[in-house]
């Protein structure tokens, strides 16, 4: 009976972290982003044929759109779907678990290293806090990555007693480095400072089981060496090359710049070129991470991550992180320890400052619990004075009903573009009057559409639907690579359409990016046209429409 009043309390933060995780979820967030979507699909591919969308056996990077994917989360996504079906929950599931795992595991850590109140505190925050919550509830490898990242850590710090843990540990954090990119960048700088810090207890550990040591340092050969070769091919670089901070505009920026000055041509060189932009944009992008508005106002701008306008952490939070960062600078005690606390609050922003579109919630996610520790000992300092944790914690709950509140509701409605809602609704459509058309141009206007058919064909036994061989060895299948990016211009019967590929002019040929082309009048075919609103060739008749949450129009169905 004890030893449950001791747990008592992480266990009711668990149960209510899981709560908040649950609750909705196939509809909140209201629908499946392309992102889950090709999870799902992919996850589905595997489960029944053991290949991926590109009949590739078993990959260990998943080509998907050309964002080349790392295959844990998809593995996972798998096993669930095994279980329950090809729904939202079952590809939702692994990323729901592995946030109450991070609350469990970042409780152990800081319980660890602070003590038993401070590692409550932070538990709870990083069950309730909006940035943590919010990453929780959808099918992202980040997510998935930080429980890894935090668990390892955890058996990191152990293992400095006992080699089994050690091994342990290796092998999660190498996992982690095959879940979602940022840890690729994340971990091994965290690792070479724990290493520099622990030293000499590294060696203790070590020599106290050779062979076990020998197996943590293989399982460390076989998890990163393999990444850091693949780093160097396309398939491990493709991602960043999309986001990456120096792109084409970037080097048409340095040009425009030096061709403006009235410098002459070596110092305008030297001061307009790759490097200094890059190192510019880096700390620019940098610092960002760390500023009141990003953390706790506005959030980042990508609003698949994070509520608009709400910041990642709590208003009331403000003055404790930062006092927390500096009460953790400042002590003395157990500097080591702290000074590896200190170095995974630094280092965790950097993979996401290499990229456009920083400050960002998701890349940025390797960062936790950190922001949350870093508020409980800025409260704990101040909750000596009577009542102050009472009325911290009455403040909060009402700041996290209201957040909670805004996310279902308002968010839900009207950013539910955001999440490609209304494809669903437009493959069931399209089922309907699948055999009334000889052709199917779609837009590809909201991204990627050939995937949500293929993954509501699958989910709910639509005609088009076969074995996903069929779907990879279909003889109508156009694939090409352009911009970094594998697009999809047919299958089937379905033909995908920039908005600016459809012709306005009656009888005029579809002109595809592949180069291939079609009509769509009376006397050649019949087509049905799904596109966006009012983007359609003259007489056709409109026959249906789908609409996003907020009553705007998504989706326009035409024939001809």
């Amino acid at each position: 009976m004890s030893s449950i009043k001791k747990q008592l309390p992480i266990i009711c933060i668990i149960a209510i972290g899981a709560v908040v995780r649950f609750y909705g979820i196939a509809n909140i967030p209201p629908s499946l982003n392309w992102d889950e979507i090709s999870h799902g699909y992919n996850a589905y591919s595997i489960l029944h044929s053991g290949r991926d969308e590109w009949g590739e056996y078993m990959p260990i990077i998943f080509r998907a759109y050309g964002d080349y994917k790392l295959p844990v989360y998809i593995y996972l996504t798998a096993i669930s779907e095994y279980f329950f079906g090809l729904t939202p929950f079952a590809i939702r599931l692994p990323s729901i678990i592995a946030g109450l795992v991070t609350i469990f595991y970042s409780y152990r850590l800081i319980k660890l290293i602070f003590g038993e109140k401070v590692a409550t505190l932070t538990a709870l925050l990083v069950a309730i806090e909006p940035w943590s919550l919010f990453l929780s509830r959808a099918a992202l490898e980040g997510n998935l990555a930080l429980t890894f990242i935090v668990s390892g850590i955890y058996y990191l710090f152990e293992g400095l007693k006992s080699p089994a843990k050690l091994t342990l540990s290796i092998l999660l954090l190498g996992v982690s480095v095959w879940t979602y990119n940022s840890a690729r960048v994340f971990v091994p700088m965290l690792l070479i400072s724990f290493g520099v810090l622990f030293y000499r207890e590294i060696v203790q550990s070590v020599k106290m089981d050779t062979r076990l040591s020998a197996l943590t340092i293989l399982i460390g050969l076989i998890l990163f060496v393999p990444m850091g070769f693949q780093l160097l091919e396309t398939s491990g670089s493709a991602r960043y090359e999309n986001i990456a901070i120096i792109n084409d505009g970037a080097v048409a920026e340095i040009e425009a710049k030096r061709n403006e000055t009235s410098l002459p041509s070596l110092p305008s060189r030297l001061i307009y070129n790759r490097p200094i932009y890059f190192l510019k944009a880096f700390s620019v992008n940098y610092i960002a991470h760390f500023l009141p508005n990003y953390l706790f106002i506005s959030g980042a701008s990508d609003y698949q991550f994070n509520v608009p306008d709400h910041g990642l952490l709590f208003i009331i939070d403000v003055l404790f992180f930062y006092l927390g960062g500096w009460l953790l600078f400042k002590d003395r005690k157990e500097y080591r320890t702290k000074l590896f606390i200190l170095a995974w609050l630094l280092l965790g922003p950097v993979a996401g400052s290499l990229t456009r579109g920083a400050p960002h919630t998701l890349r940025n996610i390797v960062s936790l619990p950190i922001p949350m520790l870093l508020i409980t000992l800025g409260i704990t300092q101040l909750s000596q004075k009577k009542y102050f944790a009472i009325a911290y914690l009455f403040i909060i709950s009402i700041l996290f009903g209201n957040y909670i509140g805004n996310y279902s509701t308002s968010y839900r409605t009207n950013y539910s573009w955001s999440w490609q809602y209304g494809h669903e609704q437009m493959a069931a459509l399209t089922n309907k009057y699948y055999d009334n058309y000889d052709k199917i141009v779609v837009t590809k206007k909201y991204g990627e559409p050939h995937e949500f058919l293929l993954f509501y064909g699958a989910k709910n036994n639509y005609q088009w639907y076969a074995q996903p061989e069929h779907y990879f060895n279909d003889p109508n299948l156009v694939r090409f690579n352009q911009s970094n990016w594998w697009w999809v211009d047919r299958f089937d019967k379905f033909y995908f359409v920039n908005d600016w590929e459809v012709p306005h002019e009656f009888g005029k040929q579809f002109v595809l990016e592949s180069k291939s082309s079609f009509t769509c009048n009376n006397s050649d075919s019949k087509c049905l046209l799904v596109t966006s609103p009012g983007n359609v060739p003259e007489k056709w008749t409109k026959i249906e429409s789908v609409d996003f949450l907020d009553g705007q129009t998504a989706f326009e169905f035409y024939e001809i």
